[in-house]
């Protein structure tokens, strides 16, 4: 674990059990040469360089970042314990800094049997000195690796209910920021949508009213009237500006829907999938014309949900419906793909077809809600994914009256 990741609790966690190691082989140094025993010089050498095999492990980058290169270090140090265990009963002690070492740098699996054997290990070194087996002997290395292992226990499992948390957190920031992209571009099309539809229905109309005008003007003056160059200039700009104000019209559609109806860019859609998936794409009902908004909406769902089961789902068909009804609108994606459990949804946020990350489902659920309408997902594993986006339609406004289909000669248009 990197210096800088860690909390000032842990740093100060950290910073007694280097304490204590280094105290626990000051402790045996210092009885070894206190015993007067023929060994001291040598139990006070090996303290020593465990000392310094310690502190050089802490030192190295590699040892912080490798795993490999933990273990190597681990494993010189419970073999220096090893033969200091063989020169002083004192070694027994030192087993405890040990434990944390082995539950830090090794899998959990690995980790218990570690500590179990140096716990062993130092109880029948303490023995094998010819001491006896009293109970604190016997039950405080016990104790010792007991704790320990409750301790990393416990702070594992605090450390993954933070890390979860933090999951949490950086979802929420994660959905925010999906919602608040989607509100925008909502906005923006419906702007896009305003203005091209009052460009349409004031100015386009009113350019072609004038034409129209200008027209009947033009067929009744006779052919020598002064006036009449003026009124065919007038008529030739009227008509530029409503090829003009038709452009932009153009313009502020889609870039995803210029090129022809939901329909047409759902066809183009199914055609580009790539991959062993097969897409169909069926219309059911008679297609009415749909608000932008709505358009787009329908066809992100369709982009996101295929393209989770194209890529994720293995499935090996996949079928896109769009349906029309008296009242709604609604968009089916099917496939036969590996599926996924809805009702774990609120736990690890899955996707069509059974994959994370994207468009993700609660941002297609917002895209729906904001337009009124609902989203539904059926799924179960191994039995492939079905999603349904319902959408109201908007109550049915007049059709605007098509200008250039005006009778010629009609006098009565209004600008």
């Amino acid at each position: 674990m990197e210096a800088r990741s860690l909390t000032p609790v842990l740093r100060a966690l950290r910073g007694c059990l280097h304490l204590l190691t280094a105290g626990l082989l000051a402790l045996a140094a210092v009885r070894a040469v206190g015993s007067g025993a023929a060994d001291a010089p040598a139990v006070v050498t090996l303290c020593a360089v465990m000392a310094g095999v310690y502190g050089t492990g802490l030192a190295l980058p590699s040892v912080r970042r490798s795993k490999a290169a933990s273990r190597v270090w681990l494993g010189l140090l419970c073999a220096l314990w090893l033969v200091l265990l063989v020169l002083t009963p004192d070694a027994l002690w030192t087993a405890f800094p040990l434990f944390f070492l082995q539950l830090h740098l090794l899998p959990l699996r690995w980790a218990v049997p570690a500590v179990a054997v140096t716990t062993g290990a130092a109880i029948a070194g303490f023995i094998g000195h010819g001491a006896a087996p009293t109970p604190g002997a016997v039950l405080g290395p016990a104790l010792g690796a007991a704790v320990a292992i409750g301790t990393v226990l416990g702070y594992r499992t605090l450390h993954q209910e933070n890390e979860h948390r933090r999951e949490l957190i950086e979802e929420l920031l994660t959905t925010r920021a999906e919602l608040a992209a989607a509100e925008r571009a909502a906005g923006t099309l419906a702007e896009r949508e305003r203005l091209a539809r009052e460009i349409h229905d004031t100015l386009a109309q009113g350019l072609s009213s004038i034409q129209l005008l200008l027209r009947a003007a033009e067929r009744t003056l006779p052919e020598d009237a002064p006036a009449l160059a003026h009124v065919r200039e007038a008529r030739v700009a009227a008509v530029d500006n409503l090829a003009e104000a038709r452009r932009f019209v153009r313009e502020l559609t889609p870039p995803d829907l210029e090129h022809g109806s939901l329909v047409a860019a759902l066809e183009r859609l199914c055609a580009a999938a790539s991959g062993p998936t097969r897409v169909e794409f069926s219309v059911s009902g008679t297609p009415v014309e749909l608000p932008t908004p709505y358009e787009v909406a329908l066809l992100r769902v369709a982009q996101s949900a295929l393209a989770n089961t194209v890529r994720h789902a293995a499935a090996r068909r996949a079928s896109i419906t769009l349906s029309f009804m008296d009242t709604s609108v609604a968009l089916d994606v099917v496939d036969d793909g590996k599926g996924f459990r809805p009702e774990e949804i609120p736990r690890r946020k899955p996707q069509v077809g059974g994959a994370d990350g994207g468009f993700g489902l609660r941002a297609m659920r917002s895209r729906a809600q904001s337009l009124g309408g609902t989203l539904s997902v059926e799924s179960a594993p191994g039995s492939g994914t079905a999603l349904a986006i319902t959408l109201p339609l908007p109550l049915p406004t007049p059709a605007p009256t098509e200008p250039d289909q005006a009778p010629p000669q009609h006098r009565g248009v209004q600008a």
